[in-house]
């Protein structure tokens, strides 16, 4: 059951836990808490996650998620096949949108997420990971897509980011096997933005969160916008995406606090807009 800040405006959910880690709410532990099932994913864990990432989203406070899990063995084992083994093809059907909303929920925050990873990381749980955009895991982690070994295909967005993060052919190889990594080899295929000791995801993953949220965050907004609107897309157009974005930075009040605290040699207090 999930705790949240004063006011209960993250809302209250059954298998996510919405956590802020500072006061001013800037950096957000979103908890997958089905800690029993190792995080199994099931319709009703999918549709918590759909629920607290749409309030995250509209959050202008916000400055970065970091997706952790309350169990220690994983951090998601992916799909829960024992629901789903009591499925019709109409359940199957029916579930679909909100594995998709949970998903994309992740995808479309529009502050920069950063997955803590440890122990299994398969299958949804692994595209839950990919959603985010940095990945932190720890020596015990183990990643894989092994859908195909049980009759369906990555359905959270795996044949799409994978790809987009360690190249085609690599992603063929995980996607068809169904095989499984350990963290060294994720990290020296560009799986695993860092490796970090064992027990220690959390953490890094929050360090690195909070170094986030003290830059710009309208500039960090736009970066994220214009990394993502402009990954596939020719160069020029990717120019045009940046432009953009610099342009809806360079002329806000980030902007002009940042060179100010530059001059006056101080800290920046910015006013995110």
């Amino acid at each position: 059951m999930s705790t949240d800040r004063a006011g209960d405006s993250y809302g209250t959910y059954d298998f996510v836990t919405v956590r802020p880690h500072d006061d001013r709410g800037h950096v957000v532990e979103l908890v997958l808490d089905r800690a029993e099932a190792h995080n199994a994913l099931s319709t009703a864990m999918a549709r918590d996650v759909a629920a607290a990432t749409g309030t995250l989203a509209a959050d202008r406070d916000l400055r970065a998620v970091v997706l952790t899990s309350a169990s220690e063995k994983a951090f998601c084992v992916g799909a829960d096949l024992k629901e789903r083994n009591a499925f019709s093809d109409a359940d199957l059907l029916a579930q679909r949108p909100h594995f998709r909303a949970c998903f994309g929920g992740i995808l479309d925050l529009p502050v920069p997420t950063i997955a803590a990873v440890h122990g299994f990381a398969l299958g949804g749980g692994l595209e839950l990971a990919l959603c985010c955009d940095l990945i932190v895991a720890d020596e015990t982690a183990v990643l894989g897509l092994p859908e195909v070994t049980v009759g369906v295909i990555p359905g959270g967005g795996g044949t799409q980011l994978l790809p987009r993060r360690i190249g085609s052919s690599r992603a063929a190889d995980l996607v068809f096997t169904g095989r499984r990594l350990d963290v060294a080899e994720a990290e020296r295929i560009g799986l695993v933005d860092r490796r970090v000791a064992a027990g220690a995801d959390r953490e890094a993953a929050l360090e690195l969160a909070v170094t986030v949220a003290a830059n710009s965050p309208v500039g960090v907004r736009n970066a994220k916008r214009a990394l993502r609107r402009g990954s596939d897309v020719d160069l020029a157009t990717g120019l045009d995406v940046e432009d953009g974005a610099w342009r809806a930075t360079a002329f806000s009040g980030d902007r002009a606090e940042g060179v100010a605290a530059f001059n006056e040699k101080r800290r920046p207090d910015w006013p995110g807009r």
